[in-house]
């Protein structure tokens, strides 16, 4: 309920489905299909975000669900099919150099296996040990007001005025992308509680929320940091639905 709430969440905010989809932590297939079947069930784009409803969402659930009896869906079974050869196209070796994602789907779809590249590159990493290789994107800031970096550093230890003991203690940060105005805020443990409580405390400091956090892959929010697909806490999404902001991963190398 919580990921179909967030993708239509952003599509309403008028967001292609490839940001929709980073946003939720789907791919943009799923992302694709929750959007129909909303626009199915009667929401149009021009609607408000009270339009979603409990009801309409369920009714959404219901649509798209799909039926996985071992936890993967079509494209995962056709690609078992050709692991072997998928491992050995990742692998390389002979004179043969190692193919990216991008041509292992190209070559797979000679031989009638089309699948999404999102499926196609979890399938190589979980199944065929592939690694993709590090990378560094130069982007343009944003609007001021509109992106807000966020992560974890370690302070050092404190004596624990409440039990005496020494505790180590970290410091959650807040950046303001563009004008680089930061916030810090101390905190014993790294848990989800201690992330929405760090938040709540910069927006005061802020005198608003951001409209888009873009967590350093901090384990209470992202729970399987992915360069392509990765997924975000249910508890944090909700959360942010809570606020209104939008999550965008800081993106991870090999």
């Amino acid at each position: 309920m919580v990921e179909v709430f967030e993708v239509l969440r952003a599509w309403l905010a008028g967001l292609g489905l490839r940001k929709v989809a980073e946003r939720a932590g789907v791919d943009r297939k799923t992302a694709r299909r929750y959007v129909a079947a909303a626009e199915a069930a009667g929401l149009s784009r021009d609607a408000g975000v009270e339009a979603l409803t409990d009801e309409l969402v369920g009714v959404v659930v219901e649509a798209v669900r799909p039926a996985r009896p071992n936890g993967h869906g079509a494209s995962w079974e056709l690609l078992l099919a050709h692991e072997e050869q998928i491992s050995a196209w990742v692998k390389g070796g002979d004179g043969a150099e190692p193919l990216s994602i991008v041509k292992i789907e190209e070559l797979l779809a000679r031989q009638g296996c089309v699948v999404s590249y999102r499926t196609l590159h979890r399938f190589a990493v979980e199944r065929c040990g592939f690694r993709p290789k590090r990378t560094t994107v130069r982007v343009a800031d944003g609007e001021p007001g509109v992106e807000c970096q966020v992560d974890f550093a370690q302070m050092g230890y404190l004596t624990d005025p409440e039990t005496g003991r020494r505790r180590k203690v970290h410091a959650l940060i807040f950046t303001a992308v563009v004008s680089r105005h930061m916030f810090v805020w101390l905190t014993y443990s790294q848990t989800l509680v201690a992330v929405i409580a760090g938040c709540e405390a910069a927006w005061r400091f802020f005198g608003g929320a951001f409209k888009v956090l873009i967590p350093d892959n901090l384990k209470p929010v992202v729970t399987d940091a992915d360069a392509v697909n990765p997924t975000l806490n249910v508890g944090w999404l909700d959360y942010a639905q809570h606020v209104g902001f939008g999550t965008d991963p800081a993106r991870i190398g090999a």
